[in-house]
């Protein structure tokens, strides 16, 4: 039987999971996941856990944040003016906005503060921080 290798594209099912066990995202009821092993589109740990897998093979792994998402930074975290925030925006803790990106690329970020002189924001990857446990399933090497 093959093994999953650098390069191979693949099928996979998965549940991610937070150590409390909150579940963040699933495959469950949708088409598997494909990606090409390797190709850095997915995170370091996951791809590392799939490779030398075989088709139908089944696996936990938890995942240290260095290898997910990477640890929160503090040079992720902006304050914004009060004076630059347009009038249509009323930021509260905890909402969702997008920046423009240098590039012009969409940037999601969170509302962590807000007072009469700025709001601060926060660039971080939502999982940033956050060690995850993966169940993953090879479905197919394509």
């Amino acid at each position: 039987m093959s093994l999953a290798s650098k390069g191979n594209s693949v099928k996979v099912h998965y549940t991610g999971k937070l150590k409390s066990g909150i579940v963040f995202d699933s495959s469950e009821n949708r088409e598997p996941l494909q990606f090409v092993l390797g190709d850095g589109n997915m995170i370091k740990g996951f791809d590392a856990a799939v490779h030398g897998m075989q088709i139908g093979e089944a696996k936990s792994v938890t995942i240290p944040s260095d290898e997910a998402y990477g640890e929160k930074r503090d040079d992720m975290m902006v304050d914004i003016p009060r004076a630059e925030v347009p009038a249509d925006i009323s930021p509260e803790v905890g909402m969702d906005l997008t920046l423009q990106g240098p590039q012009g690329q969409p940037m999601p970020v969170k509302v962590v503060a807000v007072d009469d002189e700025k709001i601060t924001l926060d660039a971080n990857h939502p999982l940033a921080g956050e060690d995850l446990i993966f169940d993953i399933t090879l479905v197919e090497i394509v």
